[in-house]
């Protein structure tokens, strides 16, 4: 019988001082969630020759971590793939369920985004202090797949005590709005089902511009996270001027923002 794996919070490194805060990120949710933290690198080519150094500095990073908490799982993982790939790769076969990724790096790892059927939290990986993730926003609007994002940010409701702010799309038309009142009466179920605290504010913006509007909230309040849903379908204009939240990831400053695909089906925690 195959031993069954162990759901999985991946790093996604570059093998450079920064990756220090992007590895004490990732040892805050796997130790939230109980879950084992693998450390990622994933290489060209073009740098096969290089393949022995870069097991040894993902060594380098594991064993303190390993040695200051016993009881943490820590592996590491060598790639050569092709980025939009990885993600599902990594869920398929190695059971992961959740990324830690540079904000910087948000241009290099968005085609792996749309692809992913995980969500990716972006972190900036300069700044030193490491949030509780105890406050999150969360925006909703009319797409049904805010299920999706609802149930991640319960997640940190369940294992971390995580207060739970909800901004609601202010639609205008009568169809969108019977939409995202769908969403808040689906979401408060969710959360008082676990009994989570939780404040739902309705917006002023629709719901083309509710993440903003959360975004602002966030900036202006003692918030640990952000959590939106990307987006649905990529236009012509997106690809021209940027994805949404590629423009939310470059205003939000420090503040770490989770993004969820709506375009794929989402991998769930297990207890």
């Amino acid at each position: 019988m195959a031993e069954k794996k162990e759901q999985k919070i991946v790093v996604f490194l570059s093998l450079l001082p920064s990756d220090k805060n992007l590895i004490l990120n990732g040892v805050k949710i796997a130790t939230i969630f109980k879950k084992e933290l693998c450390l990622c690198f994933n290489y060209s080519g073009k740098q096969k020759k290089n393949h022995s150094q870069f097991k040894a500095k993902l060594i380098e990073y594991s064993n303190p971590i390993k040695n200051e908490i016993p009881g943490l799982k820590v592996s590491t993982l060598l790639l050569s793939e092709h980025l939009k790939d990885i993600p599902e790769k990594l869920s398929d076969d190695l059971e992961a369920i959740f990324i830690v990724a540079a904000k910087s790096q948000f241009k290099k790892y968005s085609p792996a985004l749309t692809e992913s059927p995980v969500p990716f939290l972006f972190v900036d990986e300069e700044k030193e202090t490491i949030p509780d993730y105890k406050r999150v926003v969360l925006p909703i609007d009319l797409r049904s797949e805010n299920s999706d994002s609802a149930l991640w940010v319960s997640y940190f409701g369940r294992f971390n005590n995580t207060v739970i702010v909800v901004v609601a799309a202010n639609d205008k038309i009568r169809e969108n709005k019977n939409r995202v009142a769908k969403n808040v009466v689906l979401t408060k179920k969710l959360y008082q089902k676990f009994n989570l605290q939780h404040k739902f504010f309705k917006g002023q913006k629709g719901s083309l511009g509710v993440a903003d509007e959360a975004l602002e909230l966030a900036l202006t309040m003692e918030i640990d996270f952000l959590t939106i849903l990307g987006s649905s379908t990529i236009t012509p204009l997106d690809l021209l001027v940027g994805l949404p939240e590629k423009r939310i990831i470059r205003h939000s400053k420090s503040l770490p923002v989770l993004v969820i695909n709506p375009r794929k089906d989402n991998y769930i925690l297990c207890d």
